[in-house]
């Protein structure tokens, strides 16, 4: 029977899913894109400061390890040959952080992340102004917000014209992004800024640390990253798809610590250690961008969403590299070759959305575990007229405003936990109807239905209110590994590996949960059809910028 089941399964694709909260690794069967093993290990948040998110880049890197062991053993205990394993992608999250030594292969300092606001619990949430910055330590992360004065001063020097960053890379000037974390080390990290005047420091966000820690580290390892991350970072021109040297100088950042730019499909090197010595690494994506490969939306005008830590809404604009005037950002989808074409996304995200539930947990004890919020809202069926604006750490797009503050009004004494959690799940589906409407004007071609993906989905209640308030149908794949297995299929379909056809014609059918929209959009005026921005008095920006002080 095993050695009938390893002729079935055929070729094997692995992905490394680094998240911010966990890593995992799963591998595919590339003829059926059916997962048959996993592993997942939790990874540690770190809060020196308040608005300051760090993680260990070391720890990542050993739950690589650990993840990629642990999943060949159970594929051992299933009787599947690990050599079937014919490539591994990566998956990571963006705009992450980190700087390390080439010699030694430390880092210099943890992983820089971006905004988010740490728990009561955390004991290193606040620490005293007065306190030093340590000199090593985690990787700045995506939600880190330390760099706002950066951003300030930044913007005062901006040469030209305010679009000079953004006619460049399809972002704004924020903290969101890599190379205002990457500024910020250099200025406040002596060992960073040692380790550059000795040509010791090398810079790369989650992806270029772990491929060239896997491939050799200090021994060879191979420093790049691929186009989708490097649109990340603010240094990266979109349309010659090279560094940018106007902006490194006006970010003044070195060129040479910079990684070597590859596309999001081919060989960049093979596993020099662990049970997986000798596979090549050929894919490599933005969790994002990979998840848009994962649910196979190639042509343009698909979108999909992830409901994670914040939402993440990509539409493909196709070879069209489409600018955004209603506060979204363009970026690099992908692109699957060296030869191949680099496809555009724009892209909307909501910085709270599964955050926004760990909260009503963690800080409120509404709920004491995160299930439980379904059953909630579920009991009463509507927020009976409660709105919660969760902007915790700002508003990202459309308005791109880091000095907002979240706020819960129309409560009355009849308002009870149960509207509470049922306002929580409209305030994700609301953000995300205001990132829709600011794609479809932009692009012009009105979402005909959404693919979504992440953890939330997984909430009912939630899904089918999207489809209600976006009045379109929301669609979720029953494999929801989205995000690996577009790290999976970009690492097998790579130049010399050619183990996963992205052929239309050889793409797996996938099983798909749809949501239609239960209310009639024609028996509501466009002013009343649930976007939040659009009624009074439960405007967004009167009640964002009034509670921020703004208004």
């Amino acid at each position: 029977m095993a050695a009938s089941k390893k002729a079935v399964l055929g070729p094997l694709v692995g992905a490394v899913d680094q998240g911010t909260s966990s890593t995992r690794f799963l591998v595919f069967n590339s003829k059926t894109a059916e997962l048959l093993s996993h592993h997942q290990v939790e990874i540690k948040q770190e809060f020196p400061r308040e608005g300051w998110v760090e993680q260990d880049p070391k720890e990542i890197l050993h739950s690589v390890y650990e993840c990629i062991e642990k999943t060949c053993e159970k594929l051992g205990q299933l009787n599947i040959d690990i050599s079937n394993i014919k490539a591994i992608g990566v998956s990571n999250q963006r705009e992450t952080t980190v700087v390390w030594d080439k010699l030694t292969g430390e880092p210099l300092y943890n992983a820089v992340a971006a905004p988010v606001s740490p728990g009561p619990s955390d004991p290193a949430a606040v620490v005293p102004s007065g306190s030093s910055v340590p000199a090593a330590g985690p990787s700045s992360v995506w939600l880190d917000l330390r760099t706002q004065s950066t951003v300030e001063s930044l913007s005062k020097r901006i040469p030209g014209n305010n679009n000079f960053v953004k006619s460049k890379t399809g972002l704004p000037l924020s903290t969101y992004f890599s190379a205002v974390k990457l500024r910020w080390l250099l200025d406040n990290v002596r060992k960073v800024q040692k380790a550059v005047e000795e040509d010791r420091a090398l810079f790369g966000t989650v992806d270029s640390w772990l491929i060239w820690s896997l491939t050799g580290g200090a021994s060879g390892g191979v420093h790049c990253t691929d186009v989708t991350n490097a649109s990340r970072t603010m240094l990266f021109n979109i349309h010659s798809l090279e560094w940018d040297k106007e902006l490194c100088e006006f970010f003044e950042i070195p060129m040479k610590i910079l990684p070597n730019v590859r596309s999001s499909s081919e060989i960049y090197g093979l596993m020099k250690a662990g049970a997986l010595e000798g596979v090549p690494i050929s894919g490599c994506l933005g969790d994002q961008s990979a998840a848009l490969v994962g649910q196979m939306c190639f042509q343009d005008g698909q979108a999909k969403n992830t409901y994670g830590t914040g939402c993440f809404l990509l539409c493909n604009t196709g070879r069209k590299c489409v600018f955004s005037e209603h506060g979204l950002l363009t970026t690099v989808a992908y692109k699957l070759g060296r030869d191949k074409p680099v496809y555009y996304a724009l892209e909307g995200s909501v910085a709270i959305a599964g955050a926004v539930i760990r909260w009503l947990r963690d800080n409120l004890g509404i709920i004491k575990t995160s299930e439980e919020i379904e059953k909630l809202a579920k009991e009463v069926g509507t927020s009976y007229g409660c709105y919660f604006v969760p902007a915790f750490s700002g508003l990202y797009a459309p308005y791109w405003e880091p000095s907002a503050r979240g706020i819960i009004c129309g409560l009355t004494q009849f308002t009870n936990k149960c509207h509470i959690a049922f306002a929580a799940l409209e305030a994700v589906c609301f953000q995300t109807r205001e990132i829709l409407d600011a794609m479809n004007r932009d692009c012009g071609i009105p979402l005909s239905h959404l693919q979504v993906d992440g953890g939330m989905t997984n909430n009912k209640i939630l899904m089918q209110l999207q489809a209600d308030i976006l009045y379109i149908p929301v669609v979720k794949p029953s494999m929801p590994e989205t995000t690996a297995l577009g790290a999976a299929m970009a690492a097998g379909a790579a130049e010399g590996v050619g183990v996963w056809s992205l052929e239309p014609e050889d793409l797996s059918a996938v099983t798909m949960e749809r949501f239609e929209p239960q209310i009639n959009a024609e028996a509501f005026p466009d002013s009343d059809r649930g976007d939040i921005s659009a009624t009074d008095p439960s405007c967004l920006h009167r009640i964002i910028f009034g509670a921020s002080g703004q208004f």
